[in-house]
């Protein structure tokens, strides 16, 4: 499913649904070692994705261990970005040298929770929504939008990003959202970063978007 968002240059791998083969290394395994159950085999499937998408790179298997903020740790030369939720679960890798950043986000299509709407979202942004077809969860999909911006923003930047911090447009023609940073635009290899283009997939009860910035 996400690699229909992904430019050749990216790599991917997923899976919907449950996985037998997936395992953890041994490295791994401290880092979910007081979770639950369920937490643990999401690592594992995930983490299982990360790997192969580095073996289509021809990257040999390693262990993908979690940083301070949580974000994946790749091996050098490498970006990538890991999602899962409830049946699916996928990892997006690309060498360093093609591509400066990648951020992917998976969500079940449906409702957001009550509340979640205005936290998540800008004034002019309720009103886009507002206009759009009323045939999906655009609240879902600009939720999933921004946490993949969030994820192509970290690696670059190494700080912050607030929901409130981000404004999104759709373009549903194209099935594509571009983002306007509202923060001070970091210098991103000398050049002032001041936002992002990305696409978004709607199919089998799953919300998909991804970010991919050459």
């Amino acid at each position: 499913m996400i690699e229909d968002l992904l430019p050749a240059e990216v790599v991917s791998a997923d899976v919907l649904g449950d996985d037998p083969d997936a395992r953890l290394l041994p490295e791994e395994e401290p880092d979910v070692a007081r979770a639950v159950e369920k937490r643990v085999r999401e690592f594992t499937i995930a983490r299982t994705c990360a790997r192969r998408a580095l073996g289509k790179l021809g990257v040999p298997e390693v262990p993908i261990l979690r940083g301070p903020k949580r974000q994946p740790l790749w091996p050098a030369g490498i970006v990538g970005s890991i999602t899962h939720t409830r049946g699916y679960y996928a990892a997006a890798v690309a060498r360093a040298d093609e591509m400066l950043t990648v951020g992917i986000d998976a969500e079940i299509h449906d409702e957001l929770p009550d509340g979640v709407l205005g936290v998540v979202t800008l004034p002019e942004e309720r009103e886009m929504l507002a206009a759009l077809p009323g045939d999906l969860f655009w609240g879902r999909i600009l939720f999933s939008a921004k946490e993949s911006v969030y994820k192509a923003w970290f690696p670059l930047t190494e700080r912050w990003l607030g929901f409130g911090d981000a404004r999104l447009t759709f373009h549903p023609d194209e099935n594509r959202f571009s983002v306007e940073l509202r923060v001070e635009p970091p210098l991103v290899r000398g050049v002032p970063l001041a936002g992002f283009e990305g696409h978004y997939l709607v199919r089998d009860g799953y919300v998909v978007t991804a970010i991919a910035l050459r």
